[in-house]
């Protein structure tokens, strides 16, 4: 016969162990309730539905604000093509929020799509979509710039539906090169190509010779299809025809294609056994000294962080302050000479001598 204590006290864990497990339930419908309520400005763009973008930022029509005398000086001289590598399913997710953000500072814009679509619009090019039409995809853009829009820009830049360009650092940085040199910029990776080759995802900017001789290597049979791996493969092409990639760092070395996003190499979110580290040309800088204050692309953007950048980028600065960082004019001169010494004034005020 069980004692009637030991009876009561099983009824007591029962009752207890039952409201427990309905605090539980409440809580944990509590928590999904409130998630549904987070900003949406913290949210991936893998969880955001297209209809929440039916309204995109616009911030065209505060630029006149600024004093955009050299930068409007630039664009009329250093003009830049620019088209987009998206595809059908990308275009509400993805490729409106590069339409609507840095896009706006390019000469020309394009976006090339397997499909031509009119209302976007999209240039069809006539593949298939999926990581192993990349390159075929990029054949085509190029050979399609090259017929329709050649006249209408010194340089060429190629850039994914989710990296952030600011158009104005590339142009700074194109100034001091000849559209007429055989030559192309970007993310330089060593591996697979004697002499490396540039990041897809960073984006890279070819001259207007650099296209003529990737279209004429196709005519003459001297580049093909050799692999998916689009960036690789368009190395490869390059190297055949005689075009060398350029050095796009600033004048104190720091980087400005970037393969990911701003807080992976701003906090150095590397391991050891990275990649990175075995791809990169230039030795990998942790912390703020990754990045040139000049940066030019960021890739892995998510589209709310896009029209953050362009924020950050053109609208957001504080009063008062002087820019402590100011790169040569001196395009040619600096040129001339790879051992001129440029004077930079670091933080806590005092002044260095750093050769390049």
């Amino acid at each position: 016969m069980v004692p009637i204590s030991f009876k009561k006290h099983w009824m007591t864990f029962n009752v207890g162990f039952f409201v427990g497990i309905l605090m539980i339930s409440f809580l944990n419908h509590a928590i999904l309730e409130n998630r549904r309520h987070i900003p949406k400005v913290i949210r991936t763009w893998k969880q955001v539905k297209p209809a929440q973008f039916q309204h995109v930022p616009d911030f065209s029509h505060t630029r006149h604000t600024a004093n955009t005398s050299v930068t409007d000086d630039l664009f009329h001289k250093v003009r830049v093509l620019c088209w987009i590598m998206t595809g059908p399913n990308n275009l509400e997710t993805k490729a409106i929020h590069v339409k609507h953000s840095w896009t706006r500072h390019c000469n020309v814009v394009l976006f090339m799509s397997s499909f031509n679509n009119e209302k976007f619009p999209t240039v069809g090019l006539g593949t298939k979509e999926g990581r192993d039409q990349l390159y075929w995809k990029t054949i085509r853009a190029f050979h399609y710039v090259h017929k329709h829009h050649f006249d209408q820009a010194d340089w060429f830049l190629k850039a994914d539906d989710d990296t952030y360009v600011v158009m104005d650092n590339l142009r700074w940085m194109l100034s001091k090169y000849n559209t007429n040199q055989s030559i192309y910029f970007g993310k330089h990776f060593k591996p697979f190509v004697r002499q490396g080759y540039m990041s897809g995802g960073a984006g890279y900017v070819l001259s207007k010779e650099a296209v003529k001789k990737f279209v004429d290597g196709f005519r003459t049979g001297v580049c093909k299809h050799t692999t998916h791996v689009e960036d690789v493969a368009l190395g490869q092409c390059m190297e055949k025809m005689g075009v060398i990639p350029g050095d796009s760092r600033d004048t104190i070395n720091r980087e400005t294609f970037h393969p990911f996003s701003p807080e992976h190499h701003l906090t150095y979110q590397f391991s050891k056994n990275d990649w990175l580290w075995s791809y990169n040309l230039y030795p990998i800088v942790k912390g703020p000294q990754c990045c040139s204050d000049l940066a030019i692309s960021f890739h892995y953007v998510d589209p709310l962080v896009m029209h953050m950048l362009e924020y950050f980028t053109y609208h957001l600065r504080p009063y008062g302050y002087k820019y402590r960082y100011q790169p040569t004019l001196s395009f040619n001169e600096q040129e001339k000479d790879t051992f001129t010494k440029e004077k930079h004034v670091n933080p806590n005020g005092t002044s260095s001598v750093i050769k390049k």
